[in-house]
């Protein structure tokens, strides 16, 4: 029974951030099964270098206790129309700007010797329900050229290349990486 004035609480889910990439990683694995399965291209998840310490057994559980070997680079790699691609999928709650501590520091010297040897380094990125591709020499002109700490969104709608949601893949970065590809050529 609730008394006068008080109004019955909605039960809110507790937040949990540990698997908030995860969505955006399922709709490139999707899409990389699509490319893959039609021939239009080949990416893989890199596996992340783990090496197992300890395996004990608890009745008819197993735990298994790990570290990893070595720093990862980026998440996927792979090759589309000649051109290596090595890129990162990165997710942010933030409204108003995606946080660059996000990104590691191995990672960012990885993406520049990726393009400093003409390879096609990007971030896909997920924010406001929204996704774009974050090319890594924005990203590094970006970085090199601001003290700030995070990039604005207002930055990545204006500098970032944006992919619409459609049905098969959900998430056809392939047409979007079209104009990067067609944007190097026309410097090369």
């Amino acid at each position: 029974m609730l008394y006068p004035g008080k109004a019955k609480k909605a039960y809110q889910k507790p937040v949990n951030y540990a698997r908030r990439g995860m969505d955006l990683e399922n709709l490139i694995n999707e899409a990389n099964r699509y490319y893959l399965d039609n021939d239009m291209a080949v990416i893989y998840k890199k596996p992340t270098p783990v090496e197992i310490k300890k395996v004990t057994y608890k009745g008819k559980t197993e735990y298994i206790e790990g570290v990893l070997r070595e720093k990862s680079t980026l998440d996927y790699t792979g090759v589309y129309k000649g051109y290596y691609l090595d890129f990162d999928a990165k997710s942010s709650k933030s409204k108003t700007s995606f946080p660059l501590a996000n990104i590691h520091k191995h990672q960012f010297l990885h993406i520049e010797r990726v393009l400093r040897h003409n390879g096609i380094s990007f971030l896909i990125l997920q924010m406001n329900d929204r996704f774009f591709i974050l090319e890594g020499n924005v990203l590094m002109n970006f970085v090199n050229n601001n003290e700030r700490k995070s990039i604005p969104f207002e930055f990545i709608e204006s500098n970032c290349l944006e992919i619409k949601p459609k049905f098969s893949p959900t998430l056809d970065y392939l047409n979007v990486l079209d104009k990067l590809i067609s944007k190097k050529e026309e410097i090369l």
